[in-house]
């Protein structure tokens, strides 16, 4: 039987384990990247989680890992959409083991993590959507927007 729980510090490295599985599935990163990725992502995890900005949720089937997201809340300037906010929930981490797809875990995990934003008083809620998961957060709400990326090419 399906069941959600909140995610704890004890599940840090499954979390790191889902989002480079959701990068790699995506097409973001070599498994080096991905790897080194996860090393310095599971103490921001952890960190996070402590401080109560990070939430997440695990669901099981009858013990077996079947899907995980997390909701994290960003320090934001306010601004038109919100014009007295000083911060916004952002949605991470979302990953459904492909053998629990089309069940609606997304759906509901989505779901999860939107009254989260809401019980801390959120009126923006953001998150970066792959192909496959774009229809799930449009039925949900969600909509695009304008934003977009610079990424500094040069190494340390």
């Amino acid at each position: 039987m399906l069941e959600t729980r909140l995610a704890t510090l004890a599940d840090a490295a499954l979390i790191t384990a889902h989002r480079q599985a959701m990068f790699a599935e995506v097409g973001l990163g070599t498994p080096e990247t991905l790897e080194l990725m996860g090393r310095h992502f599971t103490p921001w995890l952890e960190r996070m989680m402590a401080a109560g900005r990070y939430v997440g949720w695990i669901a099981e089937d009858d013990g077996v890992v079947a899907a995980s997201a997390g909701f994290f809340e960003l320090d934001w300037p306010p601004h038109p959409f919100d014009p007295a906010a000083t911060g916004r929930g952002y949605l991470l981490n979302f990953w459904v083991e492909p053998v629990y797809r089309e069940r609606g875990l997304a759906r509901m995990l989505v779901r999860e993590a939107v009254a989260e934003s809401r019980r801390r008083g959120l009126r923006v809620t953001t998150l970066h959507a792959s192909a496959a998961g774009r229809p799930v957060y449009e039925k949900e709400g969600f909509r695009s927007s304008s934003e977009m990326i610079f990424m500094d090419g040069r190494t340390s």
